[in-house]
């Protein structure tokens, strides 16, 4: 056996789930067997039964509610894994996503990927496909970062050595602790860079945080934009833009 296969650790963050099922099926039966699942149960009070018949397969974590950068935080601390893959209980990835994915971070030597994706609705139905902003250049990549966030958190791997370079996820920021972990690696030197694959079926459902809770995650957004937005556009202007 070639010792130097990269292994991946699909983290999950659980509340109150009731796709987690979907999930996890979809994580286990990826044509690039993950080294690792762990599920990370922040502090559910329903549907955690459902992950019961999965527990032989999975590293099952669970701690007090602290919302989903804790959760992810908390998965990332207890991974082994070379690469760290992040995947919402109500979404799935793809049969190929992983192999995918870590091939093309390996040939290109990347510490962080995002790849288009699909929409579902609830009963898992295909809405929308490709769905994700495709940048003609890089200097329009980063450009996007001053309006908001075109990256999908559920359609990203990590190097684990990432986080050693520029931190874990904010956990302060309930809604917006993706996209400023994005300004960080960017700022940082780490820029991710995508795989045009729909390799994650994310699911849009009347129970997503996002509905619920849009006025408020506008005004964090606004709050994490303006905190980057200033080194950001120094960044553009130095690549001539």
């Amino acid at each position: 056996m070639n010792m130097n296969v990269p292994k991946v650790s699909v983290i999950i963050p659980f509340y109150n789930c009731p796709y987690i099922e979907q999930a996890l099926q979809s994580a286990l039966s990826q044509s690039w067997q993950p080294y690792e699942i762990i599920v990370v149960d922040d502090g559910s009070t329903a549907h955690a039964d459902r992950i019961a018949p999965y527990l032989n397969h999975i590293h099952y974590l669970g701690k007090a509610n602290g919302g989903t950068a804790s959760a992810l935080n908390h998965g990332i601390i207890h991974a082994t894994g070379d690469y760290i893959a992040w995947l919402s209980s109500d979404d799935m990835f793809y049969h190929d996503k992983i192999n995918n994915q870590v091939k093309f971070m390996e040939q290109n030597g990347l510490l962080i990927s995002y790849t288009n994706f699909n929409y579902i609705n609830g009963e898992s139905q295909l809405t929308d496909m490709n769905a994700s902003l495709v940048f003609p250049d890089q200097l329009e990549f980063l450009r996007c970062f001053l309006q908001g966030n075109p990256i999908n958190g559920c359609t990203v791997m990590f190097k684990r050595e990432l986080f050693g370079a520029i931190g874990l996820f904010n956990e302060s920021l309930p809604y917006t602790h993706d996209y400023d972990l994005w300004f960080r690696a960017i700022l940082n030197g780490y820029p991710p860079v995508m795989l045009n694959q729909s390799l994650t079926a994310y699911r849009r459902h009347s129970g997503m945080g996002t509905l619920k809770h849009y006025d408020v995650i506008m005004a964090e957004a606004a709050a994490t934009n303006s905190r980057y937005q200033g080194m950001l556009r120094g960044l553009i202007a130095s690549m001539g833009g």
